[in-house]
């Protein structure tokens, strides 16, 4: 059967990459759907940067929501709609009806998780869905050497799931997924100044936060910047001023969770991969590479060298890329 596209998938938590085959990365949105409550069932309104725009600014009947949870599906039916509309985008007017797809998964993700994202995929119209393990797919676009018979490590850090794993000879040895990622800073840094500070932010206002001051550890340069939100005493708008190193005390508690997570993949890693890994370093790849000093943080506590990707957002799915041109699917 001729299939009329190779469509790679990077389906995140917070941002989903579409890679088409011959053309490279097509698309970069996030997985945000805007639904509207009234109708039965519910229809969507609108997808990705669009339905973004709307969180925290629609009318009561509609809601923007994310129908993936710490990597894993929880609304299907949604999440079929979404794929479709971003795949329309992806292919422009070519026929999806052959469209052959593949989609990375976490790497602890349950038999019922994984059937969640296969059935996604073909309730929005692909004739072919396949599946590959998250770090598998970073290593790949992070350039790492998976063919050889040498211990590589890896450090997926996306918005839902953090990804451990340790490659050797094209095949996962030792994995470890922790449900703890880039969308547990945010809620950190909303924690922080609700309990510090009686006031309440939104999501995006804890992204700018991350984004602009956040860090896992000191640096050069470090600032402050004015938040504005909700006085939970009141009622009223209130004005805080926050710190990078307030920033960096809220984060710690999430930080803590990834580093275990690297520690005990560490530790069931077989002697020989694991020197290989000491004299080659960790790799960081995903979003949460992005983080300030999240690099020196983890070489620190673990005494092994650690480097970030070029463009650590789009490694898993420049990763399936290169599955998908060389017929790996």
């Amino acid at each position: 059967m001729l299939f009329a596209h190779d469509i790679g998938i990077d389906l995140g938590t917070a941002n989903t990459i579409v890679y088409l085959k011959g053309k490279g990365i097509v698309l970069r949105e996030p997985t945000v759907v805007a639904v509207n409550e009234k109708n039965d069932p519910p229809t969507v309104v609108a997808v990705g940067n669009e339905a973004k725009e709307m969180i925290g600014r629609t009318p009561g009947s509609i809601t923007a929501v994310k129908p993936l949870k710490d990597g894993v599906i929880v609304d299907s039916e949604i999440t079929s709609d979404m794929l479709k509309e971003f795949i329309k985008k992806a292919i422009r007017r070519s026929p999806f009806s052959r469209a052959r797809v593949l989609i990375c998964v976490p790497s602890g993700i349950t038999e019922v998780e994984r059937k969640a994202v296969h059935d996604a995929a073909r309730n929005a119209g692909a004739k072919y869905a396949s599946l590959i393990h998250e770090p598998l797919a970073a290593a790949m676009g992070a350039g790492l050497p998976i063919t050889e018979a040498v211990g590589s490590m890896v450090v997926d850090l996306g918005g839902g799931t953090t990804e451990v794993a340790v490659i050797s000879y094209r095949d996962i040895v030792t994995a470890k997924s922790s449900r703890v990622a880039g969308d547990d800073f945010d809620e950190a840094i909303i924690d922080y100044i609700r309990k510090k500070h009686n006031m309440l932010i939104g999501e995006r206002t804890a992204e700018e936060i991350k984004i602009k001051i956040g860090s896992a550890y000191g640096y050069d340069g470090e600032g402050a910047m004015d938040v504005r939100g909700r006085n939970l005493v009141d009622g009223l708008p209130k004005n805080i001023e926050i710190s990078s190193e307030d920033v960096r005390e809220a984060l710690a508690e999430p930080l803590g969770r990834i580093l275990e997570t690297i520690r005990s993949t560490l530790e069931n890693t077989p002697p020989e991969l694991l020197a290989d890994i000491v004299d080659n370093g960790i790799m960081l790849t995903g979003g949460g590479a992005l983080l300030r000093g999240i690099d020196r943080l983890i070489s620190e506590e673990t005494k092994i060298p650690v480097h970030i990707a070029v463009d650590p957002m789009d490694c898993v799915a420049m990763g399936m890329g290169y599955s998908l041109e060389k017929g790996n699917i």
